[in-house]
């Protein structure tokens, strides 16, 4: 499909959209669903793209558990549990399980865990109600940017064996080495033949103080290919254009294309989409919590 423009590609890809979806949209605008961080600020890889930069903006474990002792309910639905991660490549949930299972009660739980075993595996069974599980599958990117040993093999056992115990939605960041095409088309291979309910496409951000503040995005037009492309491979699958994506004019582009190509659901998006998502006909429903719930 690479001979095709962006355009001409974004076409075909809503047609494929048109036949296999109803004439619908969501539009996430997750204000009902908390961060949290079982670790802190800390984290033990500081990844080239991140740094511990998005751990900043979470709520912690202390101020969670403060809030749920003076109210009788939390003022969110949902919360996505995450944090940094240990010299392993994953989040260490598992020291907070008592903590994890009383906010259960309450909200929904969407976890980010990283590579953990398969008894780590086990405990998220009846806890999460999905994981949100980064896949990638290019041994250049995960030691570059995580600066972990562990290989592709190791996400696809990973993903696997979180599949037979809980929701998984995959998560794909487009440019995830430095803003460099590394392995994307790989991680659908791997999908398809692992098999996945839907898909959450995020985009490379250069972050101030990381090791790649200085690098770009990949050209907004080649994600929208990328897409465009995905869409029409996988027809019936929903897919999802997350919120770690690049702000100012390149996301005013890449939402409204991301609308006119078939993406079912997106965060935060831009009046420049929900146009487009009018002239489409499209009926928008208005979410509430992150998109992979």
């Amino acid at each position: 499909m690479d001979q095709y423009d962006a355009k001409t590609l974004v076409q075909q890809a809503w047609k494929v959209r048109k036949a296999h979806f109803a004439d619908e949209i969501v539009f996430e605008y997750p204000t009902q669903t908390e961060s949290i961080t079982l670790t802190g600020q800390s984290c033990a890889l500081n990844c080239a793209h991140c740094g511990g930069h998005y751990l900043k903006g979470m709520r912690t474990v202390g101020e969670i558990q403060i809030h749920g002792d003076l109210n009788s309910s939390y003022p969110f639905r949902s919360a996505l549990v995450s944090g940094g991660c240990t010299s392993e490549g994953k989040v260490p949930f598992a020291q907070h399980l008592e903590f994890l299972h009383k906010l259960k009660q309450d909200v929904r739980l969407n976890f980010h865990v990283g590579l953990l075993d398969r008894d780590e595996v086990a405990l998220l069974k009846g806890l999460a109600d999905v994981v949100s599980f980064d896949f990638v599958a290019d041994r250049a990117t995960i030691q570059e940017v995580y600066g972990l040993q562990q290989g592709p093999e190791d996400y696809r056992r990973v993903y696997l064996g979180l599949r037979e115990v809980v929701p998984v939605m995959p998560h794909l960041t487009l440019g995830l080495k430095g803003g460099e095409w590394c392995g994307e088309e790989k991680a659908l291979d791997a999908l398809q033949e692992l098999g996945f309910d839907g898909l959450i496409f995020n985009v490379f951000i250069p972050t101030p103080g990381t090791r790649y503040a200085q690098r770009q995005p990949l050209p907004a037009e080649e994600v929208v290919r990328f897409l465009a492309q995905a869409r029409i491979r996988f027809p019936d699958v929903p897919l999802a254009l997350g919120c770690m994506r690049p702000k100012g004019r390149y996301r005013l582009v890449l939402d409204e294309a991301a609308v006119a190509l078939g993406i079912n659901r997106l965060v935060i998006p831009t009046p420049g989409a929900r146009r487009v998502a009018d002239e489409l006909g499209l009926r928008v429903i208005r979410g509430e919590e992150c998109c992979a719930l």
